[in-house]
């Protein structure tokens, strides 16, 4: 496979959002994933001498495409996002959804459709480089708010990025990790490493240090989200034998009401 041919810059806005900078250093083009606020996005463009050519929407809310208008005026760059939210996309271009590949030079994404946070969410994987853009639906010992999707939707989501190796970088737009171990601890607390994790997040946030990305194997072995079929999860919720979707949603229910 070789080495890997992107460069990928995590730029911190807002509260606690990350968008991303993508760039093919071949062709010189250059992506932003979800770019929430302009200056920011053009301050660490302009530090790094990337010239945007694309951007990269998974999902209508205003803390993703919050700048779309104001750099596509700036740079003429395409706007590429889901086809379910097209009319909610601001300035798309080109929509796309399962199935459907993105290209930054000769670098390929697979979209991956991914609804249940919104019901248009999508992700982007770039396989060569182990990189998954994942929005709003999966997050460092989390999963997103289910704001217009159903529980059912959100784990048939969950189970498409699962499928994905292990050392697959998540690249998730919000640094909520210490939260949501906070919270993972009430549901699944007899997990090593689950406590080993968090002493690690309480280590890197105390130096300011962002914990993403985080990893798909370290969320199989972390996240709640993806463990509902877990023995001791499901003894927590009362739900031994339960259907696996239903104990996933009393776990999405709690983290609600956590």
């Amino acid at each position: 496979m070789g080495e890997n041919r992107l460069e990928i810059a995590q730029v911190p806005v807002l509260n606690d959002n990350y968008l991303f900078l993508i760039h093919d250093p071949v062709s010189a083009e250059t992506a932003i994933v979800d770019p929430a606020v302009e200056d920011d996005t053009i301050a660490a463009l302009d530090a790094r001498g990337w010239t945007p050519t694309h951007i990269f929407n998974t999902h209508h809310h205003w803390d993703h495409v919050g700048a779309n208008l104001a750099l596509k005026d700036r740079y003429g760059l395409t706007i590429i996002g889901p086809a379910a939210d097209r009319d909610r996309i601001p300035g798309i271009d080109i929509a796309v959804g399962e199935g459907d590949k993105v290209h930054l030079g000769d670098n390929a994404a697979d979209v991956i459709f991914v609804p249940g946070h919104t019901s248009g969410h999508i992700a982007y994987y770039f396989a060569h480089d182990k990189a998954l853009f994942c929005g709003d639906t999966l997050f460092a010992m989390g999963c997103g708010r289910l704001f217009e999707g159903t529980p059912e939707e959100m784990w048939s989501s969950l189970n498409k990025f699962m499928l994905l190796p292990d050392d697959t970088a998540v690249y998730c737009a919000h640094e909520y990790t210490m939260a949501n171990g906070k919270f993972a601890l009430t549901v699944d607390p007899h997990n090593d490493d689950l406590h080993a994790r968090m002493k690690e997040v309480e280590r890197l946030r105390a130096d300011g240090i962002p914990t993403v990305p985080t990893h798909i194997g370290i969320e199989k072995a972390t996240n709640p989200f993806l463990r509902p079929m877990n023995d001791s999860i499901q003894e927590t919720v009362g739900m031994i034998g339960a259907p696996i979707p239903a104990v996933f949603a009393e776990v999405r229910k709690r983290k609600d009401n956590f």
